[in-house]
Formats: C-alpha cells, sequence, structure tokens
C-alpha cells in the first residue's frame, strides 16, 4: 500500500474511534472536545499543503508555457523574473523586451486569458512603478471582491478632518482605497445599477463626520438620493432654480473668502471647525446641465476657481455623455475621478481622461455593483477596487448620530450668501411674521406655528431664529421627543397640533 492510502487509512481509523467515543460517552465528554480540535489541526495541515502545492504546480506550468504563450498572442521576447502565490491566484513580475512597453501587455489581455486558461476578467496587468520595461501580471482564480464589504461607521468626531484622506474600500491585494477630498474637486461615474449611489453614500458617510466641513446638496430627482442625509446637509436644492440659487451663493462664498485671503496675503483657505471647507454634492450632474444653464455657468467658476478657498464640487452622474462631461471647465478641473461599470468604453474616456482606456483603466469589464478604478495624484495605475457597502439602515442611524454637531458656515461666507426667501404659490411671503429681538425659542415656536403644509425647512428656521444649525436642531428634538412637533419629510418640521398655544 502506498504512504498517502495509509495516511488516508490512518485518518478513517482515528475518525471512527472518536465518532464511536462520541456516541458512547456523549460528544462533550473530556477529552473528546480537545481531541477532536487536535484531530482537525494536524488533519489539516496535510489538506493545505496539498492544496498549496498544487497551486504551486499549476502556476509553474503557467510560467513554463510563458514563452509560447506570448509568442502565440504576438509580443515575443519577455521572460518571468519572479513570481508569488497567494489566496487568490499569483502575481509575476515580467521583463519586456526593448520596444515593448506595459500598454502592450495591456491590450493584449484577452488573449493572455485565453492563453493561461484563465477565466474571462482574471488577468490584470499594470505597469511597474520603477521600470518602464517591467510589468505586473496578476491572475486572479478567486474574486477577492465577490461579496460586498462591510462599512464601520466612524463613531465620533474626535481628531476627524475633511484634509485627511477618507476610506472608500479595498484593493483586489486588500490594500485600503483612501482619498483627499479637500482644495480638490471630484467626479464619480458610472452606468445605472453600477453602485454610484452606494460610492457617494460611503462619501458622505465619512464627511459628515468631520466637524470641519459644510455640505450642501443638489439633486434634482427631487432628492430621491440626498434627502436621507438631509439633516446633515447645511442645504439642499431639488429644483433646478434651488440648484441655481445654491451655486450662485457657493460662488460668493468663494468671491468673499478669495478676497479675504488677499487681503491676508494668504494663499490658501486651511478648513478647521469655525472656517470649515465648502463642499457642493451635485447628485446626477447631466440633469443639472440639461435643466439650468445658469447652474452650469456657476459650477464652471467653482472648478476654475473654488480649490484655493476650498470651496469645492463633487459630482456624479449616470450618463457621462459627451454632451454633460465636455463642456465647460468642470470635468477638466476634476482631481478626483472614480468611474464605476460603463456601458461603452468610450465613456472611461469621458470620466477618468483621455486616453485612460488606452492605458488599461477598463472600467467596462467591472462586473459588480460598487467596483470601482480610482484616478487621483496618489492613485495612477489601474487598480480594481470595490466601495464599502453602506444601506439605507446605516444611511439613517449615521445622519441622526452626526446631525446636531455639524458646523456651519463661518460669519464671513455666511454673510456672503442670500437668505433664502420662502413665497407661496401666488408669490407672496410665507415668512412668519416675528421680532428676532424675541426669545429664539419663542421665535422658533411661532415659525413653526405659522409652518406650511409641507413644514419648514431646518435652513428656513436657521434664517427666521438667527440661531446656528446645532442649536435649531437640538431644540427641534427637544420638541418632538415631547410630542410638539412632527416631521413631515426629512428635513422638515410642522407642530403636531395646529390649535396647540405657544
Amino acid at each position: 500500500m502506498k504512504a498517502p492510502d495509509n495516511v488516508r487509512g490512518l485518518r478513517v481509523l482515528v475518525a471512527d474511534g472518536w465518532l464511536t467515543a462520541a456516541t458512547q460517552y456523549g460528544p462533550s465528554a473530556a477529552p473528546l472536545p480537545l481531541l477532536l480540535a487536535a484531530g482537525t489541526i494536524v488533519g489539516g495541515i496535510p489538506w493545505w499543503t496539498h492544496r498549496r502545492r498544487r497551486a504551486k504546480v499549476r502556476v509553474e506550468r503557467a510560467l513554463a508555457a510563458w514563452p509560447h504563450i506570448i509568442a502565440a498572442i504576438g509580443l515575443p521576447g519577455s521572460r518571468v523574473m519572479s513570481a508569488v502565490v497567494d489566496r487568490w491566484g499569483w502575481r509575476a513580475r515580467i521583463g519586456l523586451p526593448p520596444g515593448q512597453t506595459s500598454a502592450d501587455l495591456i491590450n493584449s489581455v484577452p488573449a493572455l486569458e485565453s492563453g493561461l486558461r484563465a477565466r474571462p476578467g482574471a488577468v490584470r496587468v499594470e505597469p511597474d512603478p520603477y521600470r518602464a520595461d517591467h510589468a505586473i501580471v496578476r491572475v486572479l482564480h478567486t474574486d477577492p471582491h465577490a461579496q460586498p464589504l462591510p462599512y464601520v461607521a466612524p463613531s465620533d468626531t474626535a481628531g476627524r478632518t475633511v484634509v485627511e484622506p477618507i476610506p472608500l474600500g479595498l484593493f483586489e491585494d486588500a490594500d485600503p482605497v483612501t482619498v483627499r477630498l479637500a482644495h480638490r474637486h471630484g467626479l464619480l461615474g458610472g452606468v445605472a445599477g453600477a453602485g454610484k449611489s452606494g460610492v457617494l453614500n460611503v462619501i458622505l458617510a465619512e464627511l459628515v463626520a468631520c466637524p470641519d466641513v459644510v455640505l450642501w446638496g443638489i439633486d434634482l430627482k427631487g432628492g430621491m438620493e440626498l434627502r436621507p442625509w438631509a439633516a446633515c446637509l447645511d442645504r439642499l436644492a431639488t429644483t433646478p432654480a434651488e440648484a441655481a440659487a445654491l451655486l450662485a451663493d457657493a460662488v460668493a462664498v468663494l468671491d468673499t473668502r478669495a478676497d479675504r485671503l488677499a487681503a491676508d496675503g494668504v494663499r490658501l483657505w486651511q478648513p478647521t471647525p469655525t472656517t470649515p471647507a465648502l463642499i457642493v454634492v451635485i447628485d446626477e450632474y447631466a440633469e443639472l446641465a440639461d435643466e439650468s444653464a445658469t447652474a452650469t455657468g456657476h459650477a464652471d467658476s467653482i472648478a476654475r476657481r473654488g480649490r484655493a478657498v476650498a470651496v469645492t464640487v463633487l459630482a456624479a452622474t449616470q450618463r457621462p455623455t459627451q454632451k454633460a462631461m465636455g463642456s465647460g471647465a468642470v470635468r477638466s478641473q476634476m482631481d478626483v475621478r472614480i468611474c464605476l461599470r460603463v456601458r461603452e468604453r468610450r465613456d472611461v474616456d469621458l470620466i477618468l481622461g483621455q486616453g485612460m482606456l488606452t492605458a488599461g483603466w477598463a472600467a467596462d469589464t467591472l462586473n459588480a455593483p460598487g467596483k470601482f478604478l480610482i484616478s487621483t495624484p496618489e492613485h495612477t495605475t489601474p487598480r480594481r477596487a470595490r466601495a464599502y457597502r453602506v444601506d439605507d439602515h446605516d444611511v439613517t442611524a449615521i445622519a441622526a448620530r452626526h446631525a446636531a454637531y455639524r458646523p456651519e458656515l463661518d460669519a464671513l461666507s455666511r454673510d456672503a450668501c442670500t437668505p433664502p426667501a420662502t413665497t407661496s404659490d401666488d408669490g407672496t411671503d410665507e415668512s412668519p411674521p416675528v421680532d428676532l429681538d424675541d426669545d429664539p425659542g419663542v421665535v422658533l415656536w411661532a415659525a413653526l406655528l405659522d409652518a406650511p403644509e409641507n413644514g419648514r425647512s431646518v435652513r428656513e428656521l436657521m434664517t427666521t431664529v438667527g440661531m446656528g444649525r446645532t442649536w435649531v436642531y437640538a431644540r427641534l428634538q427637544e420638541l418632538a421627543a415631547d410630542g410638539r412637533i412632527v416631521q413631515v419629510s426629512r428635513g422638515r418640521w410642522t407642530v403636531a397640533e395646529p390649535g396647540m398655544p405657544r
């Protein structure tokens, strides 16, 4: 009998003996649990060793056939310099002959997959950051991003700042994906179902925990995407007119801050809790481009001039068309670009920049929601990543946790904005006639008593009362806990009983 058969027979004998004893005395009787644990470990070592040996043999065979494979696809002369086997597959450093670059291998990835007998989409080719005549080839036998990645929300704001990079997800080698948004514009693109909303939720979940950034939102789909975050947004526009007014105010903040920096002889606005950065989040930028030329003109101005004064735009779109993304300054000024799956290969260049598809940024092959490619000054190679998953329940919990602690704009920036007016359908002012010298609590209650049917927004109450967002939100929570007011919709409040006395 061969040695492997002897080992297999011994395993069967030991297993039968343990089962017999467990049946006679019970599986929890000492020392059976200890023997089971020890036997599992001892018995698993040969299996694990054999599995690793088989994987190594498969890799060695593939590497031995490399000269024939590379010659068959029309790129002869390269050699394998080193190879490493990991839990997902293997990777090798390839030395290229004179005249060849990593781009040649990148353009031949489908042929490489065929030659290596790998599944479609299993081969990655990256440039070597140190040698132009080297490339990194990675073959994945198992997709490390087959399952969604759980998100762990930040529990407090201590020490957090928008200046530091925020986590988005993980690369395929388990390295974290982080991105810095301070003093940078961002573009997030991908078709419907690619996970754009999920990535945007991860970004917002991190930003609302930073006490040195104010968030404004534009969502022309009636607030479908951004309204769940309304409690943490200083302003939210859901119509083209509101979007134009919001962006006009952002330009006014930009101009005011620029004048202050010039007067002080400073070149960069440093975000702090008292002088926060302003990030305008625009969901579905293509809709804004279609609806309001005035709004896109303001967005262009912010894109060109807003970085130094910490007034920036984060634009997301499901339709990266040439009309939406190719005109104006917005697209060309984006420092952070995140590309999820696209329907047409040419859309890769529209989101990430001209020539990126040829360089290996094949976002059209991404095959699951939340998988993306990221291009920033720190991320210059096409490495696939997957974003953390933030579901609707997470959004509700995170927004509620941080709503009362969100900062407001500094006085200089706040004075630059036009106070929002509340008007009825016939154009008359619906703001309650109150004396701003009264006690703020009385003024707040009067505004809620005179609220229209759809309630008053936190922003309107802040303007009426003359108090900050934190104060207004804390009073609203107290009144709601007492049952005196109700939330009509996200971010809008009214009294529980209109006839209730003050």
